[in-house]
């Protein structure tokens, strides 16, 4: 052997040996929740790791440590065929049919002590793993249960999941199928940032999780710190002739198993594990919305087989929606960025739904007089399926109620914050406050909505940040932004008794860079960051579309803003109102002067789409769906979202919905591929 090969042989030993400690150590930390060393030793190890792989990439594997987090942007998800059939399960609702289930099982196989196992559902998405020679080859969602989608770069992002599995004693080929789901932690930090950068926070960790998964750049997957759990292997040579031994099996190869799963002989074991979890749900760390009871002996799964959809041998029992019982505190009323009033019901905290939650929104008026809503009612919260509480009842003192005491809580008239006397529209359900210029929640909303990631994208500037430059006086309006310094930036403050806020040098920096970096915005983003009432993405590119500039859009009259397609009598009033604000138009006169964007691109739009109006579905494989709708508008065509017979045309793309085929077909209109689309802009 030559000193080079002698070389490569111990590097390559020296990787190997690596690998091996930093996937056992992971196992500890995720699976295990025992490390055995520190995070610093752990991430100096993988450095270690990736520079021995930077210099001798000839060793470099899909199943490295290194290689969880890929940078290469996935434009389309693959179709995959499923191995064996990913169905779903039948669900049961009470006692009484989940005796029916286990008696119909032990009869159709003879038998009347069967062993079952219960197990936690998970609220999150269902995926499918497949291994070889011990390694992750494959992710896919179950999708219709017959083909799913390929999330193999996202999937190696959650780190509970093994690139490479412990021991040797595993098939050299077998599917796992599991659950990933997005911790309530996890979850509650995410949202925080998000709320924090001026986006909207996600509704429930479910919805959260399933949306992850299709994102396409596995570097944003890796900042949610999703989990998974497994729990239903399957393959030709599986060592194991009980459900129940397999999962303890796999947990010895590297795989997540919740440990709360239990045998249970007979139905009295099955329910009693049903009640215990029904009041313990609570405390897990993640959302389940049930109960899975399994037959143990594989041998009888397939003695029973399995409907189209659902297998006989297996059910789940559904939780009813959780709900808890809590006393009014009081109702206070918060004003939004575009001066809508919203009522807030705070009440005594109550634990629902694994957190302590104490208000709930009451929506508008009218939601409120439904409810009766009077003082020191008891309430009647619900989370359900949703990580936002909210009251489904309302139950008065019955002695107030006997004596007529009761003092029903009546929706305010005056803004909370500034005084002004609220207005309704003929056609709105909520309360606003017009002081539109001096109402400082109002004010703070639209500060946030201008440098929020689909207006001006000023990413530095989120929450904490935006509202210390406010009250601090350093900005007064958009234009002010524009005006700050490093220096100016630079320090250490006190924005309330918990929180103080520190900006650096590089922070200060970064957010200089970002502010100048926003004057390229184009006009249609700085006139949706402008936050004209009732003007969303959609309404600004229409406006800018139609006007071209600014200034031909502050002369309109409501006649031609009505005339505009899509704005309506109540969107055109807002607009043209706007623009009689003197306060307003010396705003956009200041924003011209700092070097925003305040016309259309002429040389960017074409006309080749002119008057043609485009439907966008399925999958592509040289754009993306928002690239297509993209190339629409800047060859002069019009995006909308629904077919009708003013559609000119439907890009077909790969799993478009047949019904959607049928309606064009019917409205005859035509159906052009990707190439179609890119030889009718070329």
């Amino acid at each position: 052997m030559t000193d080079l090969q002698s070389n490569l042989s111990l590097v390559a030993n020296e990787i190997e040996s690596l690998r091996k400690r930093l996937e056992r150590l992971n196992y500890e930390y995720y699976v295990l929740d025992n490390p055995s060393v520190t995070d610093r030793e752990f991430d100096e190890m993988l450095r270690q790791l990736n520079i021995l792989e930077q210099q001798y990439p000839q060793f470099i594997t899909s199943s490295s440590p290194t290689q969880r987090v890929g940078g290469q942007i996935n434009k389309d998800f693959k179709q995959i065929n499923h191995r064996y059939p990913m169905l779903s399960l039948s669900n049961t609702y009470n006692k009484e049919e989940i005796i029916e289930f286990v008696n119909r099982a032990e009869e159709n196989i003879g038998i009347t002590d069967a062993e079952w196992v219960c197990e936690l559902k998970y609220d999150g998405l269902a995926i499918s793993l497949l291994y070889e020679n011990g390694e992750l080859i494959r992710a896919a969602t179950r999708g219709n249960g017959v083909t799913g989608d390929d999330v193999t770069d996202n999937i190696k992002t959650i780190k509970s999941i093994p690139l490479h599995l412990l021991g040797n004693t595993y098939p050299d080929s077998f599917e796992i199928r599991g659950e990933v789901i997005f911790p309530h932690k996890a979850f509650e930090e995410f949202n925080a940032k998000r709320i924090e950068n001026g986006e909207e926070p996600f509704a429930n960790p479910r919805n959260a999780a399933s949306g992850s998964l299709k994102l396409q750049d596995p570097r944003e997957v890796a900042k949610r710190n999703l989990d998974c759990y497994l729990y239903y292997l399957i393959g030709d040579n599986m060592n194991e002739p009980t459900h129940f031994k397999r999962l303890q099996e796999a947990k010895q190869w590297g795989f997540k198993i919740e440990q709360h799963v239990r045998i249970a002989n007979g139905i009295d074991d099955i329910m009693e594990f049903i009640t215990y979890w029904d009041k313990q749900r609570d405390f897990l760390p993640y959302a389940i919305d049930g109960i899975v009871i399994k037959l143990n002996e594989i041998k009888y799964w397939n003695q029973l087989g399995a409907t189209a959809k659902s297998p006989r041998w297996a059910t789940a029992y559904k939780f009813k929606a959780e709900q808890a019982q809590s006393r009014l505190t009081n109702v206070e009323f918060q004003v939004g960025r575009t001066g809508i009033v919203t009522p807030v019901a705070n009440f005594e905290p109550v634990w629902l739904g694994g957190t302590w939650v104490k208000r709930a929104t009451l929506n508008n008026e009218q939601w409120m007089d439904n409810l009766n809503l009077c003082e020191e009612d008891t309430l009647i919260i619900e989370k359900g399926g949703e990580i936002i509480p909210k009251i489904v009842e309302c139950r008065h003192d019955v002695h107030k109620e006997q004596n007529g005491e009761l003092r029903k809580i009546r929706f305010i008239e005056t803004c909370p914050q500034c005084g002004e006397r609220l207005v309704k529209e003929e056609d709105q359900s909520g309360w606003y406050c017009p002081n539109y210029n001096h109402c400082s929640p109002q004010i703070l909303g639209r500060f946030q909505h201008f440098v929020s990631k689909k207006a001006m994208n000023i990413e530095s500037l989120g929450g904490e940040k935006m509202k210390y430059l406010l009250n601090s006086g350093k900005v007064s309006d958009f234009a002010s932004l524009y005006e700050l310094s490093e220096e100016q930036l630079i320090g250490v403050y006190t924005i309330d008794e918990e929180h103080k806020l520190s900006i650096q040098d590089k922070g200060a920096y970064n957010i200089v860079s970002a502010v100048e970096k926003s004057k390229n915005v184009p006009f249609e983003r700085v006139l949706y960051a402008l936050g004209l009432r009732y003007i969303g993405e959609v309404g600004a590119k229409t406006l800018a579309k139609h006007f071209e500039n600014i200034d031909n859009l502050k002369k309109a009259t409501i006649e031609e803003l009505e005339n505009v397609e899509d704005i309506g009598a109540t969107t055109a009033e807002s607009v043209y109102q706007y623009f009689r604000n003197e306060e307003n138009l010396l705003e956009i006169e200041k924003l011209k002067s700092a070097g925003l964007r305040f016309e259309t691109d002429k040389h960017n739009v074409k006309s080749t789409l002119n008057g043609k109006t485009f439907v966008v579905s399925g999958t592509f494989t040289k754009f993306t769906r928002d690239e297509i709708k993209k190339a629409i508008e800047e060859n002069g065509g019009k995006n909308v979202s629904s077919l009708s017979q003013k559609t000119s045309f439907l890009i077909a793309g790969e799993k478009m919905g047949p019904e959607k085929k049928k309606k064009a077909v019917a409205l005859n209109i035509p159906i052009i591929t990707e190439d179609d689309f890119i030889g009718m802009i070329q």
